[in-house]
């Protein structure tokens, strides 16, 4: 069995599927393994945001509940937390179809960031940051007067 062009060089095999996109060289298109990268893509996406969200959380539970490393690596976390709002923002500026799985997201992220910070300290047992606190750039649970 001969082996394709998108098994032997992926980038070329993509170059050439665009180039018959554009052409409108349909019956030359690798149809199964383009429709294979587009779910990919999509899958990807989704994968990248609940990733970011993750990421985001347990950053957010540091700097709100690790008291012992806050002088420390509070700043840190806080540069964190922008960028990965940021990060999440643009995946969701790029992709709004995305914003409506955000609840199921969160859903997996949260229980992650919590056992990944409880390697770390104890969680107080009322410990909670939603979804909307999580995502809104302004807001931080340690009082912004102080210097960490």
């Amino acid at each position: 069995m001969s082996k394709t062009r998108y098994e032997t060089d992926y980038h070329r095999w993509l170059e050439e599927t665009v180039n018959q996109l554009r052409e409108r060289n349909f019956n030359e298109v690798d149809w199964d393994n383009l429709i294979e990268e587009l779910e990919s893509m999509g899958k990807s996406d989704r994968r990248a945001v609940l990733s970011l969200l993750t990421r985001l959380l347990e950053h957010l539970l540091k700097l709100s509940y690790w008291e012992a490393e806050k002088e420390h690596s509070g700043n840190h976390w806080a540069a964190e937390i922008v960028n990965f709002r940021a990060q999440i923002q643009h995946r969701l500026e790029d992709s709004p179809s995305l914003k409506p799985e955000l609840e199921a997201m969160y859903a997996k992220a949260y229980p992650v960031a919590v056992k990944s910070v409880s390697k770390l300290f104890s969680l107080p047992e009322d410990a909670h940051i939603s979804l909307e606190q999580a995502l809104d750039e302004d807001w931080f649970i340690v009082d912004k007067s102080e210097d960490f």
